[in-house]
């Protein structure tokens, strides 16, 4: 494995740092006083719930417990957890349905 240089590396840190601050500063310094308009808000609103399954789709699609190879306990987790969800609009019956559902094919499939 290669080996960064420091000075690239810090580069990198630094500007990611420089960035993340000015992308939350536009919003709490310059418009966090100001009323935000209705249609904004209402894109706003499906961000938190478009957060987890950005997390989570890799994961399931991608997994490095198998080398980025899908296979079946982690897509039948994903479906359960998907169904349960839907059903029963529970976020943590779904998180615990699909874990369960991991765990326990993992265990019965080796």
């Amino acid at each position: 494995m290669n080996q960064v240089d420091p000075v690239t590396m810090w580069t990198i840190i630094v500007g990611l740092a420089v960035g993340s601050y000015t992308l939350r500063f536009v919003f709490i310094g310059f418009v966090g006083d100001r009323p935000m308009p209705p249609w904004l808000l209402r894109h706003l609103r499906y961000t938190a719930v478009a957060i987890l399954p950005a997390l989570i789709a890799p994961l399931v699609v991608w997994p490095s417990a198998t080398a980025g190879q899908p296979d079946a306990p982690r897509m039948a987790a994903a479906a359960v957890a998907l169904t349960v969800g839907l059903v029963t609009k529970n976020v943590l019956a779904a998180i615990f349905t699909g874990a369960a559902t991991l765990y326990g094919l993992l265990y019965l499939l080796g």
